[in-house]
């Protein structure tokens, strides 16, 4: 099992934006030191909870401050950007990072974001989202060509021998990208497999996550790729302690449980998926707390009870995936526990889940 980080960030609102950068970063610093394989940066314009609207600013920030680890925003909402632009930008990010650097893409899940933009009826989202793609992997190419679309025109010039241009292709000629999945059944989570993007899904209840599984791989059959189940990234909040007591502490009573009972649970509600978090389906919302969340939901206790959650886990979902990526909180006011919890995470729980 590799361990990677989202740093959404589920960080409290009276947060400057200085504590919000300053966390990411460190929290990349971290991440690297314990012996993350990933570091994944959400982008969100408006959110409150959610407050880095520029993956690039914090991914460029940790870069060389870090050694190993990879970077990548997930996910930048194509809709919301000129995809040439975007291309640019992020191939030359990929450069920078010598193959540190992954693209995650989305279609924007906010309708405030969206209106950032100007942009109201959102049901055109995922068709501006794949046209930008195709666009994309043109300026990748480095070829030239024209191109007028339905949402955007671009092209890439023809060189002229005497004035060349500098290399603008991602670093070794390709740049891997990664696909959020936010609903069951899951049409990001279809075209990652049509195209063998790297499928990323919010945990929201076993049967959510095995649509997902089964969608991926229909997908990649019926467009000749090869599937393993390794390729799968899954987002789901873990938090290690010397005892079970001392982790529901830290959890219930922490920044996690405050994230939860103040913005995740009322989110997960709005999209429609929070009853697929609950063991007992006639289980009332409402009845949902923190207490329930760290017995249900969340993976917490000692290195030992978190291990056979996993395997509980695993399980149930008929066998194991590639990358879990744990989601970043509030823990600034006390990062000690929440640091030692990720350096337990791979060092004490990952070599044990086979």
């Amino acid at each position: 099992m590799k361990i990677g980080m989202f740093q959404t960030p589920f960080l409290g609102p009276e947060r400057s934006a200085t504590q919000v950068f300053d966390w990411g970063v460190r929290q990349a610093v971290v991440a690297d030191e314990a012996g993350f394989e990933e570091y994944w940066v959400g982008e969100h314009a408006t959110l409150n909870w959610e407050g880095i609207p520029s993956p690039e600013l914090v991914i460029a920030a940790a870069a060389s401050k870090t050694k190993n680890i990879k970077f990548g925003p997930l996910a930048h909402l194509l809709p919301y950007y000129h995809p040439a632009t975007l291309a640019i930008q992020t191939a030359w990010m990929s450069q920078v990072l010598k193959g540190r650097y992954m693209l995650g893409v989305a279609t924007g899940a906010y309708p405030t974001d969206a209106a950032l933009r100007g942009i109201k009826d959102m049901s055109k989202n995922h068709k501006m989202m794949l046209e930008a793609i195709g666009i994309m992997e043109k300026i990748w190419a480095a070829e030239p060509f024209e191109f007028k679309g339905e949402f955007w025109n671009a092209g890439f010039p023809t060189p002229d021998p005497k004035k060349p241009f500098r290399d603008t292709r991602p670093y070794g000629g390709r740049m891997e990208m990664a696909m959020t999945g936010l609903s069951s059944p899951s049409p990001s989570i279809t075209f990652a497999g049509t195209r063998g993007y790297i499928p990323a899904s919010v945990y929201a209840g076993n049967a959510f996550l095995r649509s997902h599984f089964e969608s991926y791989a229909q997908a990649a059959e019926t467009a000749g790729r090869s599937y393993d189940r390794r390729v799968h990234r899954v987002v789901r909040d873990v938090l290690i302690a010397d005892t079970d007591e001392e982790a529901r502490r830290l959890a219930i009573h922490g920044p996690l449980g405050r994230a939860w009972m103040e913005y995740l649970k009322p989110t997960y509600e709005r999209f429609g998926v929070l009853k697929g978090l609950l063991h007992d389906p006639s289980m009332n919302p409402a009845d949902v707390d923190a207490a329930y969340l760290a017995e249900h939901v969340w993976i917490v206790g000692s290195p030992e009870t978190v291990v056979a959650k996993f395997q509980e886990w695993f399980d149930d979902l008929g066998g194991p995936f590639g990358t879990l990526l744990v989601y970043s909180h509030d823990y600034i006011g006390d990062p000690k526990p929440w640091e030692e919890s990720m350096h337990r995470l791979v060092g004490e729980v990952a070599p044990k889940l086979k």
